[in-house]
C-alpha cells in the first residue's frame, strides 16, 4: 500500500471514531434533557436548567451533516490536533478528538508559516468530495505542509475549496480563513472594528465568523445581552442563514434595520426630497428640539398639595429651578420627568419635616401620587409618545426649530454646529393633509427611523452585547444612530465597501459613518485581496472606480483568469436566454441580474420561449433571476448582466449599482446589451 493510501485509511478511521463519539455526545445530551426535567430544584431554577438543556440538545440535533474535521496540526511536542467546526470528544473530560476551530490552540492552523511556525511541524489539509454529508469514504485527499522544513507554496486543496462552484446558500469559510481574516475574527469582545472590503475579500464571512467566535469565547457576556446580525434585506439574510448553524451557533437573531425599527406598518411613501431630509443627521437635533420644546420650567406655577389639615406649598421659582437643573443633566426624557417628580416631592418633604418631624416612605409615595404634583409635572414636563411628537412636527415643522441647548451636543462630532432645516426642507417634510390625530397617522419607512430616534430620546432602549452590520455604507446617518443606540454598551463589527454604496445617503467616508454609529474610534481595516472574484472580473469592475467618488483602493484578485464576455444583441430576451443556455453547460450556479423594470419581462420571455419550443424555461432550477436592487451580497459562479446601461440609468448612483452587479460573478461574467455600454465600460464592448 502506498504511504498516501495508508495515511488516508488512517484518517478515515479517525473520522469514523469521531462520528461514533459525536453520536454518543448527541445521545448523552438528549438523555440529560430527560433527567434534567426531574431534577429537584425551585421552579425558576428548573425552568432555567430545562431551557439550557433543551437549547443544547437542539444545537446537536440541528447541526448540518458534513465532515467533522478539515485540518490537522502536528506540533513539535508530539501533540496532534484535528481541527473542525465543533469540538468532538469521547467524554467531556477526555482530550478532544476534534478541536473547535475557535479554540486558542487552533489559531496556529491559520497563522503559522515557514517564517513563524509557532511550534507546528506539519499542517495537513483534507480534501473531501463536493457536497459531502460526512461519510468517511468521502475523504479523498490530503496535503501536508512541513513548516519547519520551510515548505511553502500554493495549496491545491485550499485553492480548490475557495474556488469550488457555489450552489445554494453561502458556506462558512472556517477551513479557508486567511491570516488577515483570522486576525479580524479573533478581535476582542469590546473592540469595534470596521472592515472596508473590496468585492470577494470575504468581509461578510469575516463578520459572521467573528460572531461565532465571540459566542464561543465569551458565551456568558453574549448570551446575557445578545448578538444581532443586520443585513440589507431578507434575500441577503436567507443567503447567509446557514453559515452560523454550520459553525454550531443557532438562535442568533438575523434581521434588517427596517425590521428592528418596525413600530408600525408602513402605510405611506415619501418623495425623494422628504426622504433625504428625514434621513439627514440634522434631524436628530431637530427632533430633540421638538421634544424638549414641550418642557416649560415656568408652566407649573405655585404648587399646593393638601395633606390632612395642612397644605404644603412649593413656590413656582423653586419648581422652575428643579426643571432647569434636570434639563442641564440631560437624562432620557422619561427619566428626566421622574427625576423632576422626585425632586419636587423631596422639596415638599423637607418643608413638611421642619413642621411635622420625620416622614416615612408611605408619605413619600402618597405625595408622588398626589394629583397636584402630577398636574404640575404634566404642565412643566409633560408625558409624551414618539408618535405624538413626530406628528406635531410633521404638521408644522417650523414649530420645532428651537433645539434645547441644555440637552447636550447632538450633532456629529465632525461638525457639531449644523444648521437646522431650511424653509424648503420644512416644506418637503410637511404633511400635505395632517391626520386628525397622531393615532391615525400613516407612517413612512423614514418616519419609523425618526420615531425610533424619539423613542431613544424618551427612554434608553435595550441593547446588544455585539452587533454585526453588513452593507453599512448604505445606512443613512439616522439609521446609523438607531443601530448605535442598540450598541451603546456593546461593540460593533461594521462591514461594507464605500464603492458599493447605492442609497442616496450612502457613506463617502468611514470616519463620519462610524461617528453616526457611536463608535468614532473604531479601527478601519481594509481588505483588498479577493479570493473569490477572478482577476478578469475585478479588472473590469475597477474601470468604474474613478467615476464612483469613493476613496477606496482598487481591488486585486489572487485568482488568475476568469472570463468576461460582452454580447451586443438586437433582441435582449433572446440574447439573455442564449447566454444562460451556454452558462448551463458549465458547472455551478447561474445568476441573471437585470434592471428591476426588466425582470418581469425576462421572466415572461423565458416562459414564452419554453411554451413555444415545448422545452424547459431557460430560467430553471440552477438559474436565479435577480433584480439589480437585490443583488448586493449575493454570489454566482456565472453572472449574466442584462442591459448595464439601464441599470445605471435607473437611479442616481447607478454606476455604484453596476459595480455591485459586476462583482457578483466568481468565475464567468456575461454582459448582454442592446443599448451602448456605460462610458467606463465602453472600451470593452462590441
Amino acid at each position: 500500500m502506498k504511504p498516501l493510501d495508508r495515511e488516508l485509511l488512517n484518517e478515515r478511521g479517525h473520522h469514523e471514531t469521531c462520528r461514533a463519539a459525536l453520536a454518543r455526545m448527541t445521545e448523552d445530551v438528549e438523555e440529560q434533557v430527560v433527567t434534567g426535567e426531574d431534577t429537584a430544584a425551585s421552579g425558576a431554577d428548573a425552568e432555567a436548567l430545562g431551557h439550557h438543556l433543551r437549547s443544547r440538545a437542539k444545537v446537536f440535533r440541528e447541526q448540518p451533516p458534513g465532515p467533522l474535521f478539515f485540518g490537522r496540526l502536528d506540533r513539535e511536542d508530539g501533540q496532534v490536533h484535528h481541527i473542525g467546526r465543533r469540538r468532538v470528544a469521547e467524554h467531556p473530560a477526555a482530550p478532544p478528538l476534534v478541536v473547535d476551530w475557535r479554540a486558542p490552540v487552533s489559531r496556529a492552523y491559520y497563522q503559522a508559516g515557514p517564517q513563524d511556525p509557532q511550534g507546528v511541524v506539519r499542517r495537513r489539509r483534507f480534501g473531501w468530495a463536493p457536497n459531502s454529508r460526512g461519510a468517511s469514504e468521502d475523504l479523498t485527499a490530503l496535503e501536508d505542509e512541513g513548516l519547519t522544513a520551510g515548505d511553502s507554496g500554493t495549496s491545491a486543496i485550499l485553492t480548490g475549496e475557495i474556488e469550488r462552484p457555489r450552489v445554494g446558500p453561502m458556506r462558512d469559510i472556517a477551513a479557508t480563513l486567511q491570516p488577515e481574516q483570522d486576525d479580524l475574527v479573533r478581535s476582542g469582545p469590546g473592540d469595534s472594528i470596521c472592515v472596508q472590503g473590496a468585492p470577494g475579500t470575504g468581509k461578510t464571512a469575516v463578520g459572521l465568523h467573528r460572531a461565532a467566535y465571540l459566542l464561543y469565547s465569551h458565551p456568558q457576556r453574549l448570551k446575557r445581552s445578545g448578538l444581532l446580525v443586520l443585513g440589507p434585506n431578507r434575500t441577503f439574510l436567507s443567503y447567509i442563514s446557514e453559515v452560523l448553524p454550520a459553525l454550531g451557533e443557532t438562535g442568533v437573531r438575523q434581521s434588517t434595520v427596517g425590521e428592528e425599527l418596525a413600530r408600525h406598518e408602513i402605510r405611506a411613501e415619501d418623495g425623494e426630497a422628504a426622504a433625504r431630509v428625514k434621513h439627514d443627521a440634522r434631524m436628530a437635533e431637530v427632533l430633540r428640539g421638538a421634544l424638549y420644546a414641550r418642557v416649560d420650567p415656568t408652566a407649573a406655577g405655585e404648587l399646593a398639595v393638601p395633606d390632612g389639615s395642612y397644605h404644603w406649598r412649593l413656590p413656582a421659582a423653586e419648581i422652575a429651578a428643579i426643571v432647569t437643573a434636570v434639563r442641564e443633566e440631560a437624562p432620557p426624557y422619561a427619566t428626566g420627568r421622574e427625576r423632576v417628580r422626585a425632586r419636587i416631592v423631596r422639596s415638599l418633604q423637607l418643608r413638611a419635616e421642619r413642621r411635622a418631624g420625620v416622614l416615612g416612605a408611605a408619605w413619600t409615595r402618597r405625595m408622588e401620587r398626589a394629583r397636584p404634583v402630577t398636574a404640575a409635572l404634566d404642565a412643566c414636563w409633560p408625558k409624551v409618545t414618539p408618535e405624538e411628537v413626530l406628528a406635531a412636527f410633521l404638521t408644522d415643522p417650523a414649530a420645532g426649530r428651537g433645539a434645547d441647548p441644555a440637552a447636550g451636543p447632538i450633532a456629529p462630532a465632525a461638525d457639531p454646529v449644523r444648521p437646522l432645516l431650511t424653509e424648503a426642507e420644512q416644506d418637503a417634510v410637511r404633511w400635505a393633509k395632517p391626520p386628525r390625530s397622531y393615532r391615525s397617522a400613516r407612517w413612512s419607512a423614514a418616519d419609523l427611523v425618526l420615531l425610533d430616534e424619539l423613542a431613544g430620546l424618551i427612554e434608553r432602549p435595550e441593547g446588544y452585547a455585539h452587533i454585526v452590520v453588513d452593507e453599512a455604507q448604505d445606512l443613512s446617518p439616522m439609521e446609523c444612530r438607531a443601530v448605535g443606540r442598540r450598541a451603546d454598551f456593546g461593540s460593533l463589527t461594521v462591514l461594507g465597501d464605500l464603492a458599493q454604496g447605492t442609497t442616496p445617503w450612502a457613506a463617502r467616508d468611514w470616519r463620519e459613518q462610524l461617528a453616526h454609529l457611536g463608535k468614532p474610534d473604531a479601527e478601519v481595516v481594509p481588505l483588498t485581496t479577493g479570493y473569490r472574484v477572478p482577476a478578469a472580473v475585478v479588472a473590469l469592475a475597477n474601470r468604474l472606480l474613478p467615476a464612483l467618488d469613493a476613496d477606496v483602493p482598487p481591488g486585486r484578485s489572487l485568482r488568475p483568469g476568469g472570463t468576461v464576455t460582452v454580447r451586443r444583441v438586437t433582441d435582449l430576451g433572446e440574447g439573455v436566454a442564449e447566454a444562460v443556455r451556454l452558462a448551463l453547460k458549465e458547472e455551478g450556479s447561474v445568476g441573471v441580474i437585470a434592471p428591476d423594470e426588466l425582470v418581469a419581462a425576462l421572466r415572461e420571455y423565458g416562459a414564452g420561449a419554453a411554451s413555444a419550443s415545448d422545452a424547459a424555461s431557460p430560467f430553471g432550477d440552477r438559474v436565479s433571476l435577480v433584480p439589480a436592487s437585490l443583488a448586493k451580497g449575493l454570489e454566482y459562479d456565472h453572472v449574466v448582466v442584462a442591459e448595464p446601461a439601464a441599470i445605471v440609468a435607473a437611479e442616481p448612483r447607478g454606476l455604484h449599482r453596476l459595480y455591485v452587479v459586476l462583482t457578483r460573478a466568481v468565475s464567468r461574467l456575461d454582459l448582454v446589451h442592446r443599448e451602448p455600454l456605460p462610458e467606463p465600460l465602453g472600451r470593452s464592448g462590441r
